[in-house]
This record gives C-alpha cells, sequence and structure tokens, in this order.
C-alpha cells in the first residue's frame, strides 16, 4: 500500500539531489513531537539539521530567522511559515521577523511607509491570529530599513562579496538598480545577525525556505564562513518545505488572485474559492470508479495535508480512498469546505483582536 508522505517526499527526490541537501525524513525519530509539516513530507529536506536539534535536545539557544515581504497580501500557503515559528516559539527559540521594506522598495517600488502599513495590517496581525505569541520576549520583530546593527553589518559583509557572484545567483543585470542589488546582502545580514556579541553571541540558527531560495542560502553561508576568524558565525541550518498547489493549477500567488486563498478573505469567498478549486479526479465518475483519484494532484487534498486536517490517519484514509475511488471529489470538496468554513470563521475573529496588538509591535 503507498504511503502519502512517502509519495510527497519522493516527488522531491530530483530536488534533494539537485541542490545537494538531504532528506528531512531521515531526522523524525530524534524530533521529539515533530511538527506535522515534518510529519508529512511538506518539510522535506535540511542543511545541518542536526545543530538545531542538538540545541533543542540539550536547551541551549539557537534561532529562527524567517522574512516577510510586505509586498501583498497574504494567502493560506503563507500560513505554513507562521505554523513552524510557533512550533519553534515553544521549543524556546530565539525568532527574528525582519520586515523586507527594503527589498520591496528596491524590486517593487512600494514606498517606506506603505511597506510598514502593508507589515502591520497584513502580515504581523495574521501572524497574531494564526497564533505566534506576540509577548514572548524572544520574538524580534523589526523593519530592515530600521535596524542599524543589521544595516551596519551588511556593509562589512558586502566587502567578501563581488559583482560576478551578485550576477551568478540572483541573475542581476547592468540594467539593476544598486538599492536592488545590495537588498540581498541586507537580507544575509538579516540571517546572521542574531550571533552578534551583543545578541547572545554564536548560536545555530535555522532558516526555513522554499528550495528556489538555496541558493541564497548557500551564500550566506559561504559568508559566514569568510567571516569565521572575525566573528565566529556558526553557518545557518535550512530546512525546505514544499509550496501549496494555486487554485488553478501552478504555484499559489499573492499577485495572481484567482489561484490564491487570502486569510483576509470572508468565509464565504474562502469556502467558495475552495469549492472551485482544480481536484485530482477523473474526467468521469465511473473512470475514477474504475481508476481512482491522483490526491497528488489535488488542490483540495493539499488543502487537507497542509491545513485542515490535523489527524494523520483521517488523512491517510482520505488518500486511499481517493486512489481507491471509493470517495468521489464532490463528497470530498463537500468535507473540506466544512473544515475551511470552520477555520475562517474562527480565524476572521482572531484576526480582529489581533489589529490592535499588530500595531504595537513596530512603531
Amino acid at each position: 500500500m503507498i504511503d502519502p508522505w512517502s509519495s510527497a517526499i519522493l516527488n522531491y527526490e530530483k530536488l534533494i539531489e539537485e541542490f545537494g541537501i538531504k532528506p528531512f525524513h531521515d531526522l523524525l525519530d530524534d524530533i521529539k513531537n515533530p511538527h506535522i509539516l515534518m510529519r508529512r513530507g511538506v518539510i522535506f529536506g535540511h542543511r545541518d539539521y542536526g545543530r538545531i536539534l542538538k540545541a533543542m535536545r540539550e536547551k541551549t539557544k539557537f534561532s529562527v530567522v524567517t522574512g516577510m515581504m510586505p509586498s501583498g497580501k497574504m494567502h493560506i500557503g503563507h500560513k505554513m511559515v507562521v505554523d513552524q515559528l510557533i512550533w519553534y516559539q515553544k521549543k524556546g527559540a530565539e525568532i527574528y521577523i525582519p520586515i523586507a521594506d527594503m527589498e520591496s522598495y528596491s524590486a517593487r517600488g512600494i514606498n517606506f511607509s506603505e511597506a510598514k502599513r502593508i507589515a502591520i495590517d497584513e502580515y504581523i496581525t495574521n501572524y497574531i491570529a494564526l497564533g505566534l505569541d506576540p509577548d514572548n520576549d524572544n520574538l524580534h520583530i523589526y523593519l530592515q530599513s530600521e535596524n542599524k546593527t543589521v544595516g551596519d553589518l551588511a556593509y562589512k559583509l558586502a566587502k567578501k562579496v563581488n559583482m560576478n557572484e551578485m550576477k551568478s545567483i540572483y541573475g542581476f543585470s547592468g540594467s539593476t538598480n544598486i538599492a536592488h542589488l545590495y537588498t540581498p546582502l541586507i537580507q544575509v545580514a538579516d540571517i546572521l545577525h542574531p550571533q552578534l556579541d551583543e545578541l547572545g553571541g554564536p548560536k545555530p540558527t535555522v532558516v526555513p525556505v522554499g528550495p528556489d531560495q538555496d541558493p541564497h542560502i548557500r551564500l550566506t553561508r559561504d559568508i559566514a564562513e569568510r567571516f569565521s576568524s572575525q566573528y565566529n558565525f556558526i553557518s545557518p541550518s535550512s530546512t525546505y518545505h514544499r509550496f501549496i498547489t494555486g487554485l488553478t493549477g501552478g504555484k499559489m500567488s499573492s499577485s495572481k488572485p484567482k489561484t490564491a486563498i487570502f486569510l483576509s478573505d470572508s468565509v464565504e469567498e474562502a469556502v467558495g474559492k475552495l469549492k472551485s478549486a482544480k481536484t485530482g479526479g477523473r474526467e468521469s465518475l465511473a473512470e475514477q470508479q474504475e481508476r481512482g483519484g491522483v490526491p497528488e494532484d489535488c488542490v483540495v487534498y493539499e488543502m487537507l495535508l497542509y491545513h485542515l486536517l490535523h489527524s494523520d490517519d483521517e488523512l491517510k484514509k482520505i488518500y486511499h480512498e481517493c486512489r481507491e475511488g471509493s470517495i468521489m471529489c464532490g463528497e470530498c470538496k463537500t468535507k473540506a469546505a466544512e473544515m475551511m468554513k470552520n477555520f475562517f470563521e474562527e480565524f476572521q475573529i482572531k484576526r480582529e483582536n489581533a489589529k490592535d496588538k499588530a500595531k504595537s509591535i513596530i512603531n
């Protein structure tokens, strides 16, 4: 019998080989109460995660860094990163969340005041509503443009990075504006600055990313090595997660509204979008009963996998019923729509309650 978790991981074996990263499922037995996304193969790879495991096991200091890009609305695919932050917060991590207003300005033309508004209204509000504890002393949310420590470190790190590297990694050309050219170094400093002496000194740091961000992780690790004698940086660890599929297939994107369920959608909008989402069903009822469905190609199943269904046993049951043709897409959509309705009804209340707190995070 096919295991849905193994199936999810197999889809990413090529990426694991291509990027030279290690399969995450090999670590599961060493993790106490692993996150649901770890168990289900959504988090599929890692670099040097053993350092983080050791810190959690020995209850020593470690950091998690993940940024937010204030350029548009937050969709349900972004929720998986927040879910990981909540898990790490409970494990005692120092959490750093840079607001990438410098990148949104240089790459998207969004001014700094608008980026700040988007960060508060759209991102920080949702992070709190999803369960991140804003009063935890180990949580640090900041605007890149206002963090002098990060800015100073980025300038110093730039000394050992050349144009050929930047062109090779990011595809920059002669027409790239200088501000955009500089922002990757700000992001490197975001990842490395928790290890500065004034923030407690060198410590393991993990960055949860999608596989497309691995070139940036490799650059950051290289720069950490180049400055090892000056700062004693520990090369950052990383984990790699799958992207949730958009409602019409392809990648879910804030810039393509038809592909996304936004966290600011009404209950009716969210449910309606799910009901119209692409499934892995066959062309006819008879064919599906004979050949079964393809849950790996089904957006509705992915919603259950990532966000809506917490019971592994129940999810496995749906997976096998789909493949066997004993459950039809309409029935599965109805179940998922009810779960989506319940989630959004509760979430919208939490979102309203979080707004005032979000405004106090960055003044």
